[in-house]
């Protein structure tokens, strides 16, 4: 999508709902960085919120967490805390320490400047669908492995929605691309195809090392520029109960010490991986946060952090993970409270546990994407395109839930609540009076097409004229929808010198092996 596309402004009236032809395929609210300027929704009190920390630090003084990184395991030792083994405790004053180093805000610049996502404060931001190792779509009609063309489609996607701000991890797992590999491909493809913030998997030094080397290419940048602000991060899930592995923890160092960001989210499932009462869960996700982050700080005192979340509940009848669940929601609100005890942002998820883009997948996302909005969260992973509890990548769902998004977007923008005597319209009322109606008078006539959210892919119509148009189900349009993006899209600018650079840069490291495997 071109820079001017991005800026198009949104059409007004029902044709908004459509599909265009012979220009852009949608009319779609244009690139913003939406502020949250609602008050987070609070369920604990003071006392609640000290209850929650009192629990983090004992787990972390009395229980202790694993690393199963010998670096780490020294840098632990180095710094006053106990090592036994691969298992650390530290004391709260260390932690708080710490924490204390971390910025409450930074920025991250891609290449494209334009692009550059200020993390913290009221900033909300989110990002695509990342690591499903399935694709499903509405022509397929079925489960399938990921393949590097459906990878690529979504970083269509990814790049052509105004409201997603960074490309994740892999849209969808490319299965087809060997391991050892597929790192090299998914990154070109991904710099190439968007001009948003980049992701490394923390998976191996290779895989680390080789992605800040390709961000670097494509920015154009020296190492100097590189190290002197964020242009990228990583993402990294504990493994719970009370577990760091050894490369997810390698790949952050390297990164730390090199000034790139960092989101550390434990994977914290109640009844299984932990307490099944939420404020139990909630406790062990803050303590298998902290003490990384720590570490980091420890490391690179200033490395921007952010203390994600990934707290829910299984199916007790099942042990299935479950996602958009009331108890997620809460959750994810207590999350929000503690990160702002810690003066960190936060990161939060767009997840359901339905299989197709159906009711079930948008009512389980939704309570997902306003639970992040109700808890002050700055990132929003798997905003769009999750299904299955996160081993499905969907177009379709893709496209749903970029629906939602503009709908959240809309809700923070100052114009549905300002109050100017304009807003108030006095003049307005008294024209209309008692009788009549407000279609016609020209405060209406100025404002109609400005005044309200279009949708692009809702359907607005009466019953009748839906049938007949053709009585298209969501997923059907959005399948339409996703089809002329797809058709229709042109990659973003870049330098045809860097770019020779990346594909060299690609091939040689392939002609090196890529990254190590065990098959």
């Amino acid at each position: 999508m071109s820079r001017s596309e991005g800026r198009r402004r949104r059409g007004g009236g029902r044709a908004g709902a459509t599909a265009r032809r012979g220009g852009a395929v949608i009319e779609q609210m244009p690139w913003q960085i939406p502020v949250n300027i609602d008050r987070p929704t609070e369920p604990l009190g003071p006392e609640g919120i000290q209850a929650i920390h009192e629990g983090a630090m004992r787990i972390l003084e009395e229980i202790g967490v694993v690393f199963l990184n010998p670096e780490a395991l020294a840098i632990f030792k180095q710094a006053g805390c106990r090592v036994e083994g691969d298992l650390v405790r530290m004391d709260r004053d260390f932690v708080m320490e710490m924490i204390g180093k971390a910025p409450s805000t930074f920025t991250i610049t891609p290449r494209n400047l334009e692009r550059t996502l200020p993390i913290g404060g009221n900033h909300m931001l989110f990002g695509n669908v990342s690591s499903p190792p399935n694709y499903w779509d509405l022509e397929l009609g079925k489960k399938v492995s990921g393949t590097r063309e459906q990878c690529q489609d979504l970083l269509k996607l990814t790049q052509y929605f105004n409201c997603i701000h960074f490309a994740g991890g892999y849209p969808v797992e490319p299965v087809d691309l060997h391991a050892s590999v597929r790192h090299l491909d998914v990154l070109y493809d991904k710099l190439t195809i968007t001009d948003k913030v980049m992701h490394a998997y923390s998976l191996g030094a290779e895989r680390v090392e080789d992605v800040m080397e390709m961000v670097k290419i494509a920015g154009g940048l020296s190492e100097e520029e590189f190290q002197a602000k964020p242009r990228m991060y990583t993402n990294i899930n504990s493994t719970s109960p009370l577990k760091h592995d050894y490369p997810m923890i390698d790949g952050c160092l390297r990164l730390a010490r090199r000034g790139q960001a960092i989101v550390v989210t434990p994977f914290t499932l109640a009844g299984a991986m932990a307490p099944v009462t939420m404020a139990g869960a909630v406790a062990q996700s803050i303590a298998e946060s902290l003490c990384a982050i720590a570490l980091f700080q420890y490391v690179a005192p200033g490395t921007p952090c952010v203390i994600g979340t990934f707290t829910s509940n299984v199916d007790m009848k099942s042990g299935a993970p479950a996602f958009g669940t009331p108890e997620y929601m809460r959750s994810t609100q207590m999350t929000g409270q503690m990160a702002r005890f810690y003066g960190l942002p936060m990161r939060s998820s767009g997840v359901c546990t339905a299989n197709v883009p159906d009711g079930q997948a948008m009512w389980e996302t939704s309570n997902s994407l306003w639970a992040s909005v109700q808890s002050g969260t700055n990132m929003v992973y798997h905003a769009a395109g999750w299904l299955e509890g996160g081993l499905i990548a969907s177009p379709e769902k893709f496209i749903m839930d970029c629906e939602v998004l503009q709908h959240i977007q809309r809700y923070m923008q100052p114009a549905t609540f300002a109050t100017t005597a304009d807003d108030i319209a006095l003049g307005a009322i008294k024209e209309v009076g008692n009788e009549g109606h407000f279609f016609g008078i020209q405060h209406t006539q100025d404002r109609y097409t400005e005044a309200f959210y279009q949708p692009f892919l809702s359907d607005w119509r009466n019953y009748e004229a839906w049938e007949e148009a053709g009585a298209e189900w969501t997923a059907q349009r959005a399948h339409r929808v996703f089809k002329d993006i797809t058709a229709s899209f042109q990659e973003p600018a870049m330098d045809d010198t860097l770019r020779g650079e990346l594909q060299e840069f690609v091939a040689r490291r392939k002609e090196e092996g890529g990254a190590p495997t065990d098959f």
